[in-house]
């Protein structure tokens, strides 16, 4: 065995884009591997859960795991790797705020079971639904199990640190790797923990190079349906850009592109919740007093929830539906 520290990576619910990302580390992928043995790393190696559950308490270093809590395997896994790991790191914006599975807790189990295995895009002529158990020649598969909604990684087990982002930035993975490294060389300190690292204390905004002038918005604008100014703030268009209440540390990567941020680097410092804060900046920016007014304004955006909590569902104060909540609570 290697005295190398040990480092472990796992893909709960997610897309599998974080360790794309980690991969697009490039050359510094060499630094890492001369500085920790690979333990555990399902998507990159062969490897068993008994492999993580025969090792010792706290001998892995560090682990990044991405992905939200859905399932049963997702929970148990969580809360092995918590305890054999002295660094936990929510990795990601699914792990650490829920984001694009997290929408799933508007809609109970049935309402997505059915959805995938009932509706018109699927060929299901016998109306098969997964089960959680089936019998093989060779013995009893066991298949993971739904929860009633998905969780944060942190609504489950303590976390270490926070790293944000869909997937998180690769020099942001590079940088943080490097102080990782410093830190075994006795050259530099970890963050105090419960840190966000890997990304900026502000907003999109403030890194975001187009002007602010007058806020005057009198409808809300589909981005390819209307001709943008280069040089404007794009919310002061209409285009309803969710850059007020996102963290920075992606420069500004998608405004300065001409497209509006989406959020995908969660809620800025000091936001308690995402959606609430976006709402706040939309209705600041409505050149309208009356009502009727407003609320014709705010029709224009043709989707407030996959608006307002696109990355963040899962992890704001709202977390999930009433029909999902009920279930879960029951």
């Amino acid at each position: 065995m290697s005295d190398k520290p040990k480092f472990a990576m796992y893909w709960a619910a997610s897309c599998g884009g974080c360790e794309i990302a980690v991969l697009n580390i490039n050359e510094k992928i060499l630094d890492f591997d001369a500085n920790f043995e690979v333990v555990f790393w399902p998507v990159a190696m062969d490897a068993k859960y008994k492999d993580v559950e025969a090792m010792e308490d706290g001998s892995i270093l560090l682990t990044l795991f991405n992905g939200g809590i859905r399932t049963d395997e997702n929970e148990h896994i969580a809360k092995l790797l918590r305890r054999k790991s002295k660094l936990l790191v929510a990795f990601g914006s699914c792990a650490n705020e829920g984001c694009v599975p997290g929408l799933a807790n508007f809609s109970s189990i049935k309402d997505m079971v059915d959805t995938a295995y009932s509706t018109v895009s699927t060929d299901n002529p016998g109306n098969i639904r997964p089960l959680t158990s089936y019998d093989m020649p060779e013995g009893t598969i066991h298949i993971p199990t739904l929860n009633p909604t998905l969780k944060t990684l942190d609504q489950v087990v303590d976390v270490d640190y926070y790293m944000p982002g869909c997937p998180p930035e690769s020099h942001q993975i590079a940088a943080v790797i490097d102080l990782v490294i410093q830190v075994l060389q006795g050259k530099a300190e970890l963050p105090p923990k419960g840190s966000v690292i890997g990304a900026g204390p502000s907003t999109v905004c403030d890194e975001c190079q187009r002007s602010r002038n007058v806020k005057t918005i009198t409808s809300f604008k589909r981005i390819m349906m209307t001709e943008i100014d280069p040089d404007l703030c794009l919310l002061e268009q209409g285009i309803p850009c969710n850059g007020p209440a996102t963290r920075s540390g992606c420069n500004a990567r998608c405004p300065t592109a001409g497209a509006q941020c989406i959020g995908c680097y969660g809620p800025a410092e000091g936001v308690v919740d995402y959606g609430a804060r976006l709402i706040s900046a939309f209705a600041s920016v409505i050149d309208a007093t009356d009502p009727n007014e407003i609320d014709r304004i705010l029709d224009g955006i043709p989707d407030p929830a996959g608006q307002f909590y696109r990355f963040n569902l899962a992890g704001s104060l709202l977390r999930s539906s009433k029909s999902a909540w009920e279930k879960e609570k029951a």
